[in-house]
């Protein structure tokens, strides 16, 4: 493992990061969430219940999660740098091999291999991004925040391409989709493999440091209903808007509107993120993301889904930052990587079960709405959990 030389400062913090923020916005924004404007097409074409169609994200999500407990490992074998690029190249291949067949066990190994890829150049990159971003303390937190918009990016850019493909093409075309969703991928992974993050990579030295769990349990306990929870409405909510009657523009807007307030994220709350308050910080942050994930309860109106949309999306992408300042707070600079680390296993985890879990719900009550309350009580229990950890000893 490695940490911080805060000796040798990185050229350009800004410019690095958001190039490495294209790691997460290929793996999460485009490999992960695009999944959900074909999902509905998928779905008719190929027979699958909400329980099959839920798998996929859960496969995807137990990806995450082996990647999780595996990153570590190959950051310490190949460092930073090169786990970040292989990882945002697996995701790419995932990518293809979806556009390839319609078998639910290859397309299955597809979203196994998506999250895979996902976790690596997550966990790497935003360890590098840590990294980098705590050579200007003062602005620290909003250095990482941009690192933790990319999968926003992805989720606007495959919200202005998917649902316009399948509109041309028609009924049946989902495979169209994933073959542009690799083309934009591919373009997304160029920057990423020809910047030299392996001169910023270069501003750690070796070094590690153990990461306690049990003073964070409650914190890791809310994290984790935090993946469980958002991963519902990620999943499913394209659908619900579909059966609402939304065509191929309301689609687009609602999933764009998501994409578009990651953007916001690092000003709205970076006073937030800035907190060294425990759990707290996390805590409001998720108690808003709760909030828009109830909201299409209420009705099926544009604006009150679009206004759903706008607030669960600037507090999901915010969350993610949140538990990295938390842990940059509270550790030491040699544990960030096993921190981060332990935090996204705790998070794959619960996206891992709750995909498949919501689909059975709403197959077994034969309405989506089901699915949100689920996925808002989640975020709500989370909230509430996150508020009670306190601040740790920084040892």
């Amino acid at each position: 493992m490695k940490t911080p030389d805060r000796h040798v400062p990185p050229a350009h913090p800004a410019r690095l990061i958001l190039i490495l923020s294209l790691a997460p916005t290929v793996g999460l924004g485009i490999g992960r969430f695009a999944y959900s404007l074909v999902l509905p097409d998928m779905r008719d074409t190929l027979g699958w219940s909400y329980s099959a169609a839920g798998f996929m994200n859960t496969i995807n999500a137990a990806g995450y999660l082996a990647g999780a407990l595996i990153t570590s490992k190959l950051i310490a074998r190949f460092g930073l740098a090169a786990t970040v690029r292989w990882g945002t190249l697996a995701s790419v291949l995932s990518l293809a091999l979806c556009a390839l067949s319609g078998n639910f066990f290859i397309l299955s190994f597809a979203r196994l291999l998506a999250g895979l890829g996902a976790a690596a150049g997550f966990v790497a990159g935003a360890a590098l991004a840590a990294t980098i971003a705590q050579s200007q303390p003062a602005r620290a937190n909003f250095l990482l925040s941009l690192f933790y918009a990319g999968p926003g990016l992805g989720i606007v850019a495959s919200g202005l391409v998917a649902p316009f493909v399948l509109q041309a093409f028609g009924p049946g075309s989902w495979w169209i989709v994933w073959w542009a969703m690799t083309l934009l991928a591919v373009a997304m992974t160029v920057p990423l493999l020809l910047a030299p993050i392996d001169a910023a990579a270069g501003v750690v030295t070796e070094g590690s440091a153990r990461f306690a769990l049990k003073p964070v349990v409650i914190y890791i306990a809310s994290y984790f209903l935090f993946g469980a929870g958002y991963i519902a409405y990620m999943t499913f909510m394209i659908a619900y808007v579909r059966d609402a009657g939304g065509g191929a523009v309301a689609q687009s807007a609602f999933w764009c509107l998501i994409g578009l307030s990651a953007f916001v994220t690092p000003w709205l709350w970076r006073r937030v993120l800035a907190r060294d308050s425990g759990g707290v910080s996390t805590a409001i942050i998720l108690g808003a993301n709760a909030l828009g994930a109830a909201l299409p309860l209420f009705g099926h109106s544009p604006l009150l889904l679009a206004i759903s949309a706008l607030v669960f999306g600037v507090a999901f992408f915010a969350v993610v930052g949140s538990v990295t300042a938390f842990i940059r707070f509270n550790c030491p600079p040699a544990a960030w990587p096993n921190g981060i680390g332990s935090m996204t296993i705790a998070f794959g985890i619960g996206q891992t079960l709750g995909p498949i879990a919501v689909g059975a719900v709403t197959d077994a009550f034969g309405s989506l709405s089901y699915a949100l309350n689920v996925s808002a009580a989640m975020l709500a229990v989370g909230a509430v959990g996150a508020a009670f950890q306190k601040k740790l000893g920084r040892t």
